[in-house]
């Protein structure tokens, strides 16, 4: 009895820890502190290394630009202001436990499999993508990687999908189930078409793929906070992007 009782005592422990961390993990403060370090690299990096600032970048300086507000840094003074408005408003505690941040770093790389499983079933080699990889310069293409990955999640999944909450459920007072489908497939459609406001060409492949990605990165940002959903998305770029320089 003795025994047995310690196995569920230690397997209790073992579910609270993980419980613990889901939470930790998805709360503001975490994906701030998660993300900081490669806000802080793209903002140095992409001024010596880069292939173009990513769309998303750029829409959201030019957003402020509009109401007299500039400045290369801002749209990452944004997010910062944003994650920090949002962990005042929840009144979570300013404590954490930075053991948190490496177990975050490997679930983002465990949660990116699914999107290249997804890219080899629908896209693999049978598509090229139109941009231009620079030859020798694989640090531009991670820099470019990093910015993607933060500021189209910061788009279209923090904001986008805020501004819809509001919309749907706020104004026009939808249930919480169809209010969440039109959040995630509306972001999700936005996102892939999103990817021809440059010169690319489309390709219904790469479309059905990034609606799929687009999906995914909703139902990530939904159940896994800001933070592991832009991890992710780094991740997975990183990935792609070092199997196309390397082809």
């Amino acid at each position: 009895m003795t025994r047995g009782g310690s196995t569920a005592s230690g397997s209790g422990v073992v579910g609270k820890a993980i419980l613990d961390y889901f939470h930790r993990s998805e709360l503001p403060l975490a994906s701030l502190l998660f993300l900081l370090p490669l806000i802080v690299m793209f903002e140095v990096a992409s001024r010596y290394y880069t292939t173009g600032d990513p769309i998303a970048f750029w829409m959201i300086g030019r957003f402020f630009n509009w109401f007299g507000v500039g400045g290369r840094s801002l749209p990452a003074l944004v997010l910062v202001a944003i994650l920090l408005g949002w962990h005042m408003a929840r009144h979570d505690p300013w404590k954490f436990d930075i053991r948190t941040l490496p177990v975050m770093a490997l679930e983002t790389m465990f949660l990116s499999l699914p999107l290249m499983i997804l890219w080899a079933a629908i896209v693999g080699r049978r598509v090229s993508l139109n941009v231009h990889l620079p030859v020798g310069k694989w640090t531009a293409l991670a820099v470019s990687s990093i910015g993607a990955g933060i500021y189209e999640e910061f788009l279209f999944r923090l904001v986008g999908m805020t501004i819809l909450y509001l919309v749907l459920v706020r104004l026009f007072q939808l249930p919480k189930v169809w209010s969440s489908l039109l959040m995630v497939l509306g972001t999700a459609v936005l996102f892939s078409a999103y990817h021809y406001l440059g010169t690319e060409a489309f390709e219904w492949r790469l479309f059905t793929f990034r609606t799929g990605a687009g999906i995914y990165f909703a139902m990530l940002f939904l159940t896994r906070g800001f933070g592991i959903t832009a991890g992710v998305h780094i991740f997975y770029d990183l990935v792609i992007s070092a199997a196309f320089w390397l082809r």
